[in-house]
């Protein structure tokens, strides 16, 4: 869970976000694919392989966004991609460093895309980010957790700076579930097309 009113850009934060799009417009996912795919292209030179992290709960309506999309990549994509996270399984505060751990014994120099939900202003509650570099989770909730991932896909699923676990409890699951399905079509997309030009395809859409 990150809080979406830190600031991006600032090299401290080794977060930039690029892309900003509302859940309700139709063609977020094909935004969230196009962007991803540019940024997997940008850096095809430089990571091995590329992985999904999905982090948050599912003991919170608002926190269950990670593992919902890890859940929808699951059922998207035959055979499915190195991933982490789901609602079987999911990547939370008291697992991930773990989950990074293994990461980088196990598969060194991939390019990992972190999901995570995010708290933020009023006006922000439905949008969706995504940027390159890492994002900070627990951030919105007030737990001190490493930088994760080299790009991000983050949707903002309610409102911070108070009672945030609150906050979390009281999230609409229909916002969330809107909002899961439309980062992981975006995510399958853009690895789909990646693989398309880039070298036989593993991922294959079942809708």
């Amino acid at each position: 869970m990150e809080n979406s009113n830190v600031q991006t850009g600032d090299k401290t934060k080794h977060s930039y976000c690029c892309l900003k799009t509302s859940s309700l417009d139709k063609t977020a996912s094909y935004q969230i694919k196009q962007f991803l795919f540019a940024t997997l292209q940008e850096n095809k030179h430089v990571f091995n392989g590329h992985a999904i992290l999905c982090i948050g709960s599912d003991r919170a309506t608002g926190d269950a966004l990670g593992p919902l999309v890890g859940k929808y990549i699951k059922s998207y994509c035959d055979p499915p991609p190195l991933m982490w996270g789901c609602l079987d399984n999911p990547v939370h505060a008291v697992n991930l460093v773990d989950h990074l751990e293994y990461i980088s014994k196990h598969h060194p120099g991939v390019f990992v895309i972190a999901v995570d939900a995010s708290l933020g202003k009023s006006s922000d509650v439905g949008t969706i980010e995504a940027g390159t570099g890492a994002i900070k989770p627990g951030k919105g909730v007030n737990k001190e957790l490493p930088w994760t991932g080299n790009a991000y896909v983050r949707g903002i699923v309610n409102v911070g700076g108070f009672m945030e676990h609150m906050v979390l409890q009281s999230t609409r699951l229909s916002l969330v579930m809107r909002m899961s399905r439309i980062i992981s079509l975006g995510i399958t997309g853009a690895l789909n097309l990646y693989y398309r030009n880039y070298r036989p395809a593993t991922i294959v859409h079942n809708f």
